[in-house]
C-alpha cells in the first residue's frame, strides 16, 4: 500500500480529506454499497419488479418457486415485487421525514442560538416540552389523531424528530457567535442572512449531517412500527411495515416465513447500514481526527 506523504495530505480539499477518512471504515464502505444497491433497486422498482405490486398473479400464500422467487402473499400478490416497492416507500418516508425535521430544527436552532434572549427562551422551552413527552407515545397519539396514510406519517415523523437537531444547532451557534470571524462580519455590517446562512450554517453542517443519519434510521423504524400496527402506510400500498403485519398470525410466523422474513431482513440491513455510515461520518468529519 502506497504511503501518502505530507504534501499530498496538505494539498487535498476538505471533501477529499473527509472521503479519505471515511474510506478507512471498511464496514461503513460496505454499508454504503448496500444502501446504494437497495436504494437503486427501490428507485428502479417499476423496471426490476417482475409483477405489479397489487396484481394477483398466483395462489394464496404460495411458497417460493422459480416463478415467484419469494412466494406470494395471502391474496396471491408477488412478494418480491411488493418488497421492492415497499423499500421505496419506506426510504421515501425516512428521507422526507428527515428533511422536514432537519429544516425545522436548523431554522429554530439558528434563531435561538444567534438572537438569544426571549426568542431563545421561547424556542428552547417549547423544545423541552416536546422532548418531555415519551417519543413513541407522542408518535402514536399523533398517528391516532390524523388520518393514517403516507404523507400523514411523513409529516408526523418530520415534526416530532426536530427537537434534537434544534438543540444541536443552537449549541454550535452559541459557540460560533463568539468567534472573531463572526464578530468581524457583524462589525463590517454584513446582512443577517449572510451571517446565518453563509458563515454560521456551513460550520454547523458536519454535526447536522451525522445526526440526520440517526434520524433517518429512526424514521424508517417508526414507519415500520406504525404500519405494522395499522396506523401508518395503508394497504394496498406496500411498505416494509405493513408487509410485516402478516407475522401477527402464528401460522404465518411459523409456517409461511417468506411473508415476513424478507421485509424484516431489509429493515434490519438498511437501519444497521445507515447507522454504520453515520458512525463513520462522525469520525470523518471530526476536525480532531487523525489524518
Amino acid at each position: 500500500m502506497k504511503k501518502r506523504n505530507k504534501a499530498d495530505i496538505t494539498s487535498e480539499s476538505y471533501l477529499q480529506t473527509v472521503f479519505r477518512r471515511f474510506k478507512r471504515h471498511k464496514l461503513a464502505m460496505g454499508s454504503l454499497i448496500v444502501v446504494i444497491l437497495l436504494g437503486g433497486a427501490a428507485l428502479f422498482a417499476p423496471v426490476i419488479a417482475p409483477y405489479h405490486p397489487d396484481e394477483i398473479v398466483g395462489t394464496f400464500s404460495g411458497a417460493p418457486s422459480m416463478e415467484h422467487l419469494l412466494g406470494t402473499d395471502q391474496i396471491g400478490r408477488d412478494v418480491l415485487s411488493r418488497l421492492l416497492y415497499a423499500t421505496r416507500i419506506s426510504l421515501l418516508v425516512g428521507i422526507m421525514a428527515t428533511l422536514i425535521s432537519t429544516v425545522v430544527g436548523v431554522i429554530l436552532g439558528l434563531i435561538a442560538g444567534y438572537f438569544g434572549g426571549v426568542a431563545d427562551m421561547i424556542i428552547m422551552r417549547f423544545t423541552d416540552m416536546v422532548m418531555s413527552f415519551p417519543y413513541i407515545l407522542l408518535v402514536l397519539v399523533a398517528a391516532a389523531i390524523f388520518k393514517p396514510g403516507l404523507w400523514s406519517i411523513i409529516l408526523i415523523l418530520g415534526f416530532v424528530d426536530w427537537p434534537g437537531i434544534a438543540r444541536l444547532v443552537r449549541g454550535n451557534v452559541l459557540n460560533l457567535r463568539e468567534t472573531n470571524f463572526i464578530k468581524g462580519n457583524i462589525v463590517a455590517g454584513m446582512p443577517l442572512r449572510h451571517i446565518l446562512f453563509s458563515e454560521i450554517l456551513p460550520n454547523t453542517v458536519a454535526p447536522i449531517l451525522v445526526y440526520a443519519t440517526s434520524v433517518l434510521a429512526l424514521s424508517m423504524l417508526d414507519e415500520a412500527a406504525l404500519s405494522f400496527l395499522g396506523m401508518g402506510v395503508q394497504p394496498p400500498t406496500a411498505s416494509l411495515g405493513n408487509m410485516l403485519n402478516g407475522a401477527e398470525s402464528l401460522t404465518v410466523l411459523t409456517k409461511q416465513p417468506w411473508l415476513w422474513i424478507p421485509a424484516g431482513v431489509v429493515i434490519v440491513v438498511l437501519v444497521m447500514a445507515i447507522n454504520f455510515i453515520g458512525d463513520a461520518l462522525r469520525d470523518a468529519l471530526d476536525p480532531n481526527s487523525k489524518s
